[in-house]
């Protein structure tokens, strides 16, 4: 039987190269290497070394992708199951400290030490999203270990869904699929978060079922939300691009008074409407199937007001190519949602596109501000949750980033 964590060949960067990864990055690119030995077959682990032969160390290579090869360890460390178990260990006990173990992101890629995997726990249940070769190579010899370490932590997995649907696998040369790994179950799964219920479609709905990356920022809008209810007798929230009501429903939580939550999916209103029956909100809660673009500046013919509008759109872009049109789509949505803010209320704007960079997207909501003559005044930023954790020397790994604005 084949050892998954043999090193089979060698990777030999060009002189003046690896430039990312001698700066703390994981990545090795096409353009970095000088040769590839012939024993070095795609998936496989290969060592790397500096162009004067010094141990870099050891990875992952996939000729067919630029980010050729994926680094799991430095120097002399060698990658085995010993290591990746106490990685696992590291993010079990990470999670405890930051988060918890019913409802997070247990693995988030290269942060963690496993390039090209991601695992979220939902309530005992896993979802798996690999993309990369090598790891769909090392994910048999992994995935034990992860069951192991989760049940001695006192959590263990009631089951594993394997959500290898993202269109990146196909530069690595990987089929589209969704599987079990073991036996199947129930894939509409109930969780709670920040007091919140919710039934989370693990097997259809976006990314492994629910974007676990908000879960700060949305306690955020429960905050405010709270204070708001302290000095008005009613609040009125708008929430644009809904999905399955998360942040409408916490705006809900903390006593909303109307709330009105916006998707252009007709099955993301149907889960979100049925999320707020569950809560028992379903008297405070409006849904409504509409385009934004469309919806927002209707809104603003109409003269509607709201004490807090909340724009929680899909990342616009996904390429360096398309920032400028993404900018434009921020643009509108910002300063359109800006002249639904009653004087005094507030607006939560975010992005999830790493590609919009932190100063590219705040002078994105600065140039709508100017467009709907609004002065901001920021009263809270943040970025993904801490179980997605920020990699530094690893650019792409912070890609969420959210405001919330007082609006005179």
């Amino acid at each position: 039987m084949t050892d998954v964590f043999e090193i089979t060949g060698t990777v030999t960067l060009a002189r003046h190269e690896g430039r990312f990864l001698k700066s703390g990055g994981d990545w090795i690119f096409d353009n970095e290497i000088a040769d590839i030995s012939a024993d070095a077959a795609d998936g496989s682990l290969v060592q790397v070394k500096d162009f004067d032969g010094y141990d870099m160390g050891a990875g992952f290579i996939n000729r067919r992708s630029k980010i050729t090869v994926r680094m799991l360890t430095r120097g002399h460390e060698r990658p085995d199951a010993a290591l990746f178990a106490a990685r696992v260990r590291s993010c079990i006990e990470g999670r405890r400290v930051y988060s918890d173990l019913s409802c997070c992101r247990l693995i988030f890629g290269e942060a963690d030490g496993f390039p090209g995997l991601v695992a979220d726990l939902y309530s005992g249940y896993l979802v798996c999203q690999i993309t990369a070769l090598g790891m769909e190579r090392l994910f048999p010899a992994i995935l034990p270990l992860i069951r192991e370490e989760l049940a001695a932590a006192g959590t263990p997995v009631k089951g594993v869904l394997l959500r290898n649907d993202e269109k990146v696998r196909e530069k690595e040369g990987l089929t589209l699929e969704k599987k079990f790994a073991g036996e199947a179950f129930d894939t509409r799964v109930p969780i709670v978060e920040n007091g919140v219920k919710y039934i989370v479609d693990v097997m259809d709905g976006q990314k492994t079922g629910f974007f676990l990356d908000q879960k700060e920022n949305r306690a955020a809008v429960q905050r405010l939300v709270g204070g708001l209810k302290k000095t008005k007798e009613s609040v009125r929230v708008l929430d644009c691009f809904t999905h399955t009501g998360s942040f409408a429903l916490n705006a809900a939580r903390a006593g909303a008074t109307q709330v009105l939550a916006v998707d252009a999916s007709d099955l993301a209103i149907a889960q979100a409407r049925e999320n707020a029956e569950m809560n028992g909100w379903a008297d405070r809660v409006q849904f409504l199937t509409a385009d934004v673009f469309d919806f927002l500046p209707q809104q603003v013919q109409e003269k509607e007001l709201y004490d807090l509008v909340i724009l929680d759109p899909p990342a616009f872009t996904k390429s360096r190519n398309s920032v400028k049109a993404a900018s434009r789509g921020y643009r509108q949505i910002n300063s359109d949602g800006m002249r639904l803010v009653a004087p005094g209320g507030y607006l939560a704007t975010c992005t999830c596109s790493h590609f919009m960079e932190p100063e590219l997207f705040r002078k994105t909501i600065a140039e709508a501000a100017h467009i709907a003559h609004r002065r901001l005044s920021q009263v809270y930023s943040g970025t993904q949750a801490p179980d997605h954790t920020y990699l530094w020397g690893l650019s792409e790994s912070l890609y969420l980033k959210f405001y919330i604005f007082r609006l005179d």
